[in-house]
C-alpha cells in the first residue's frame, strides 16, 4: 500500500510539473505574439505594452514556480504516508 500511495504521489508531482510547464509556455507565447501584433498597430504604446507585458510574464512564471515547489514537496515530505493504517 505505502508503495503505491509513493507511485501515485510521483505521478501526480510529474503531471503537475509538466502540466505546468506547458500552460504557462503557452500562456507567454500568445501574451508575447499580442504583445507583437498591438506594438505594431500603435507604437507610441509600445512602452506602456512591454512594462504590462513583463509583468504578467512574471506572473505566469510565479504560478509555474509555485506548482513545482508544491509538487517538490509533496515528492519529499509525502503529507499522505502518515495517513495509511498501520
Amino acid at each position: 500500500m505505502q508503495a503505491q500511495v509513493i507511485a501515485f504521489v510521483a505521478l501526480a508531482a510529474g503531471l503537475i510539473i509538466g502540466l505546468g510547464a506547458i500552460g504557462a509556455c503557452i500562456g507567454i507565447g500568445v501574451m508575447g505574439s499580442k504583445y507583437l501584433e498591438s506594438a505594431a498597430r500603435q507604437p507610441e504604446l509600445m512602452n506602456e505594452l512591454q512594462t504590462k507585458m513583463f509583468l504578467l510574464a512574471g506572473l505566469i512564471d510565479a504560478a509555474f514556480i509555485i506548482g513545482t515547489g508544491i509538487a517538490l514537496w509533496f515528492a519529499t515530505a509525502n503529507p499522505f504516508l502518515g495517513q495509511l493504517p498501520k
